[in-house]
């Protein structure tokens, strides 16, 4: 599994306007992607309910993860989707 951990920079942290611009990136990246605060269960990085009841703030950390079955476009697509919420 591709994953990485990144601090989420946004001042408001994961809330409304940025979840959506993440949830639409996942959703465009064609590939099943999670995302997960702390030791928290993983949920769909597509669905903006979903990203929304994480409750991410300003300065919290959440890992993003793409399952390895989608090859090298797995880290590619981790890496950038970790680039939006640096």
């Amino acid at each position: 599994m591709a994953q990485r951990t990144v601090v989420v920079a946004s001042k408001v942290g994961l809330h409304a306007r940025p979840a959506k611009l993440f949830s639409q990136a996942a959703a465009a990246s064609g590939l099943p992607v999670t995302i997960q605060k702390g030791d928290g269960a993983p949920v769909n990085a597509a669905s903006i309910l979903q990203i929304m009841a994480l409750g991410v703030q300003h300065g919290q950390e959440v890992t993003v993860a793409v399952d390895d079955a989608a090859g090298d476009q797995a880290q590619q697509v981790v890496d950038e989707l970790a680039g939006l919420l640096e």
